[in-house]
């Protein structure tokens, strides 16, 4: 009879394993879920948040050439920042308008840094580039450090840059860059700069 029971006892301690294996995982990856999530969360809100009226924050990218350039080599010069993606739609949409603003105001003190957080870098953000006929500067940040730099929400977004190096505009989102009202603004921080 006990020995029976030892085998029945025996038995049941076998099939309780696997359910409290399954109580364990049902346990445990939730919580490594959470930490995760938690991890990434923490990260994002590391993030700066700049304004207008803030300096700049500096930073040095490689161009499409390998030229190293930075933010500072363009002090004395309104810099229209945009940070942007290949893979992003409306990032897509707004870079036309940008070319035909930069068109406008080449001659002037004014350039466009266009910071692509593309990790695949040049062999994704060159084609791109010939593809829409874009003449500006495209910077290569593939480990999004802009991103943190200038803690932004999205693609794309777009922070204008006094000759002080001072923020005078940020625009988060696509806007149309070469309506008549946009131009008018540049040239009328351009004039402002001057004085």
């Amino acid at each position: 009879m006990r020995m029976a029971e030892t085998e029945v006892h025996a038995a049941e301690k076998r099939s309780r394993k696997p359910g409290r294996f399954l109580v364990f995982i049902m346990i445990a990856v939730p919580i490594v879920v959470f930490l995760l999530w938690y991890v990434s969360f923490i990260n994002r809100s590391h993030r700066v948040l700049v304004l207008v009226g803030d300096t700049a924050p500096n930073f040095t990218f490689p161009g499409l050439d390998g030229k190293m350039v930075s933010l500072t080599d363009y002090r004395g010069k309104v810099v229209f920042l945009n940070i942007w993606a290949t893979w992003c739609p409306p990032c897509r949409k707004e870079m036309p308008s940008m070319e035909k603003l930069y068109q406008q105001l080449k001659g002037e003190d004014f350039e466009i840094l266009a910071v692509s957080v593309d990790t695949a870098g040049a062999r994704v953000v060159g084609p791109f580039m010939k593809e829409l006929h874009l003449s500006f500067p495209a910077l290569l940040d593939t480990r999004g450090t802009a991103q943190n730099l200038y803690g932004t929400t999205g693609l794309p977004e777009s922070f204008i840059i006094g000759r002080k190096g001072i923020i005078q505009k940020i625009v988060i989102g696509p806007t149309d860059w070469s309506t008549p009202e946009m131009v008018r603004f540049f040239r009328d921080l351009l004039r402002k700069e001057t004085a």
